[in-house]
């Protein structure tokens, strides 16, 4: 039997998204990611990594999912706020 602890921030509901980046172990298929259709994926090593902007609710809505579909979660990051990186120059060397 699990046991949730209470919340002591109950009355205070925080409104603003925050980028995330969430690691979960083994490369994951379409099937699977289409359980996750707010996040941004890519693969890293041996790892599939799902990256959003989520406030708590969704961000606990997709850790129940990666738990129901028994996936192997790594971390969980929260990312700091900065502007998105810079896409890579794609003139190449010249």
């Amino acid at each position: 039997m699990r046991v949730h602890l209470p919340a002591y921030d109950h009355d205070f509901m925080d409104a603003a998204p925050t980028l995330y980046q969430i690691r979960i172990n083994g490369h994951l298929g379409a099937t699977v990611l289409s359980a996750f259709p707010t996040m941004v994926s890519r693969r890293e090593q041996a790892l599939t990594v799902l990256t959003g902007l989520l406030d708590r609710s969704a961000l606990y809505g997709v850790l129940a999912e990666i738990e129901t579909l028994g996936l192997d979660l790594v971390d969980v990051r929260q990312l700091a706020p900065g502007p998105p990186p810079s896409p890579p120059d794609e003139t190449g060397p010249t």
